[in-house]
């Protein structure tokens, strides 16, 4: 069962345990535990392990790697994405920034609607504030959240065009 609130229902019912004092012992509010519930609000690993430990129960969060169910272009798009973040540093930032810069003007003025707006946004704020750390994560991330970023990357035309055939022909 991956749905914390689910698991929370589960145990609850396996223990008999009533909204009203699961709140009384574990000191969250009855309200919030319907939400919980109810998958209204989204339950962290260490919320579910203390309400679970007021009922006996520990959780157990079992780690393995997973492959991820990309496209064909979101492959390729990170796998570009992830060579350029090996050659990311602080100076060859301050290299890439006219480019980059260029590109996001570029991008602003083709790109409608959420979230490509807000992204765009986010992209500037990583540049203007040479966060090389949060550039490498949307550079190599396999979440959603990177995926869509990578969507309207401002990261076009620095990778040279030997290593970009490269990158593509590894691809597939």
């Amino acid at each position: 069962m991956s749905d914390r609130g689910e698991l929370l229902r589960e145990v609850m019912l396996k223990t008999s345990v009533t909204q009203s004092w699961l709140s009384r012992v574990s000191g969250v509010s009855q309200p919030s535990i319907s939400q919980f519930l109810s998958g209204k609000v989204q339950l962290s690993d260490a919320q579910l392990d203390r309400l679970l430990c007021c009922m006996g129960y520990r959780l157990e969060v079992v780690r393995r790697p997973v492959v991820p169910n990309l496209t064909r272009s979101e492959r390729r798009s990170w796998l570009l994405h992830r060579q350029l973040s090996m050659h990311l540093s602080r100076s060859n930032l301050k290299e890439w920034r006219p480019t980059i810069e260029r590109n996001l003007e570029r991008l602003r003025g083709n790109v409608t609607g959420q979230p490509h707006v807000r992204n765009l946004e986010r992209w500037t704020s990583l540049i203007q504030d040479s966060d090389v750390l949060g550039l490498q994560r949307l550079l190599t991330g396999l979440d959603r959240d990177s995926i869509e970023m990578r969507e309207v990357s401002p990261m076009g035309g620095i990778l040279s065009q030997d290593e970009r055939s490269d990158v593509l022909q590894m691809a597939g």
